[in-house]
């Protein structure tokens, strides 16, 4: 139980670290830039993927069934 919080957090900092990282980059679109180059500007930002990476661990953290744990029979 304590790991799975424990990557569930390792996850939420990731999805939060990439989160804020994707948003600080929509500043390119008063640039001049169209959605389309900041979708291909941001695909090539490691951020994306940290973002990514980070919902996939909280969601296999969460929907992942436990062990059933027979010691204490």
């Amino acid at each position: 139980m304590v790991f799975r919080m424990f990557v569930l957090f390792i996850g939420f900092g990731l999805a939060v670290s990439g989160g804020v990282s994707l948003i600080i980059y929509l500043n390119l679109l008063t640039t001049g830039m169209t959605f389309s180059d900041y979708l291909l500007f941001v695909s090539t930002r490691v951020e994306c993927y940290l973002f990514l990476l980070g919902i996939l661990i909280i969601t296999l953290s969460i929907y992942i069934p436990r062990r059933k744990n027979n010691h204490y029979l």
